[in-house]
């Protein structure tokens, strides 16, 4: 069953047009990655997708039903990991889940039971009792991470939720991920770290400049049995930039050097890959242009970003 179904999702700010005919869909069980540089429009869809802003044109769809953010039934299916902490810092771990439980309608029982799993969930039951401004940034993520699964949703938006974190939160919180994902809860966790998309993603979508460039699976948008070499190459000039064209993807630097990426194509790797390589080398002898680096890579999501975009994810 579709979690959440987005179609043709756009909103602009004063004449900027920050996400622009976006649509796709995640799955009941599913961690859907929503991949794209700062700017991108990864938080201005999410902010659409839990009704914190109204599209311009567009719509929600959560398990298979209009979402309408005044209803608080199908608001309490949602739950929201903000990027930025949404904690009561002179409260302790426990206090700050009973209050935030409260809010969602738990009471009794029922709610001891949930805070007493969050604090397992997040490996915080050392902390229960401790003040939430004494911990550290990582421990507030956690926690942060543990109050929007209080009310048990059955689909989480996590907004870059490992930003400045150490790595054992960051293990705790892409293992309670994975946790969600077992319970059949759909899950968009949007970042800009690569490896951790890698790590829990089943699916991926490429954004930029609000626009939906690529998605699939890994394996889908990688091609894991091809690979690339990557040439630097100082500098260059505009004839000697189109001849690089017929034989590689070309990204043009900010510092007026360029990147190549040459693939394998049709052709087997060795072959292609020597063939091509021997012909930029002969390009730049004739030119009198040193080469700056050339390396082997194995397929990335960076990479790919690079070659679609021309600029770094985390530009």
């Amino acid at each position: 069953m579709v979690a959440l179904e987005a179609t043709h999702l756009k909103k602009n700010y004063d004449g900027v047009t920050a996400v622009d005919d976006l649509s796709f869909q995640v799955d009941e069980g599913e961690v859907y990655g929503l991949v794209g540089p700062n700017g991108a429009g990864k938080t201005t869809t999410m902010m659409m997708i839990t009704g914190l802003l109204k599209p311009d044109a567009g719509e929600i769809y959560l398990e298979g039903k209009l979402f309408d953010p005044r209803d608080r039934q199908m608001r309490s299916k949602l739950g929201i990991v903000p990027q930025d902490i949404a904690l009561y810092p002179d409260l302790t771990s426990v206090q700050n889940l009973r209050f935030f439980g409260r809010l969602y309608g738990l009471r009794g029982r029922r709610l001891e039971e949930r805070v007493d799993y969050i604090l397992q969930l997040t490996g915080l039951q050392e902390n229960a009792d401790h003040r939430s401004a004494t911990f550290s940034g990582g421990m507030k993520r956690r926690l942060n991470f543990g109050i929007a699964l209080l009310h048990e949703p059955k689909f989480v938006v996590l907004d870059e939720p490992t930003v400045g974190i150490d790595p054992q939160s960051r293990s705790h919180l892409l293992d309670g991920v994975r946790e969600l994902s077992r319970q059949g809860v759909g899950v968009i966790y949007a970042t800009h770290y690569m490896e951790e998309i890698e790590a829990v993603c089943q699916r991926v979508a490429i954004i930029d400049r609000g626009r939906l460039l690529r998605q699939g699976t890994l394996d889908e948008l990688l091609d894991r049995g091809s690979g690339s070499v990557r040439i630097k190459v100082p500098r260059s000039t505009s004839r000697l930039t189109e001849d690089f064209r017929r034989i590689a993807e070309v990204v043009v630097e900010p510092d007026g050097g360029l990147t190549l990426f040459i693939k394998n194509g049709n052709l087997p790797s060795d072959l292609k890959r020597a063939s091509s390589l021997r012909r930029v080398l002969d390009l730049l002898d004739d030119a009198g242009i040193p080469l700056a680096a050339i390396e082997t890579q194995e397929p990335s999501l960076e990479m790919l970003f690079l070659q679609l975009t021309g600029r770094s994810l985390r530009d």
